[in-house]
């Protein structure tokens, strides 16, 4: 892929931000919406996936409701390391996103842990990495915001 979205491309995109059908076979359901074959699907979502136009394809889950943890972190990153440690933040398994600020604290991602105790063990762990101080921003209320974006 060159980098430019097909229509196609576009139209898959917006529609994989909505809920999937709850089918045996969700693509395949999705594949009919778009008068296509399933594996042809499967194979244009992998290749959005492989150019990185989609960073992230999956569910989302609910963390806290499994008897997991949630918290924002932050970190002051020199600009000349940013990628550096963007790459060992990222590496985390526990790291539901990633994005960078033009602030002090340059650096936000959220941890999604199984256990509360894993939030610090995980942060911990960055420290120690990167030698940098991650701050955590716990979660006092949840906010339904309905996040999208359109492609």
């Amino acid at each position: 892929m060159t980098g430019t979205l097909t229509d196609l491309d576009r139209t898959l995109i917006n529609r994989l931000q909505d809920d999937l059908p709850l089918t045996a076979r969700p693509f395949q359901s999705l594949a009919e919406e778009f008068g296509m074959d399933e594996d042809a699907l499967v194979d244009r979502i992998r290749q959005l996936r492989d150019d990185g136009i989609l960073t992230r394809f999956g569910p989302f889950f609910d963390a806290e409701a499994l008897g997991g943890a949630f918290c924002l972190c932050a970190m002051a990153v020199p600009s000349e390391r940013f990628d550096e440690v963007l790459t060992k933040v990222n590496a985390h398994a526990e790291v539901a996103h990633n994005y960078e600020r033009t602030h002090k604290l340059n650096m936000w991602f959220v941890l999604a842990t199984e256990s509360p105790s894993a939030i610090q063990e995980t942060t911990a762990i960055i420290e120690r990495e990167t030698g940098l101080k991650v701050l955590q921003f716990p979660k006092e209320r949840e906010f339904f915001i309905g996040f999208r974006v359109n492609a």
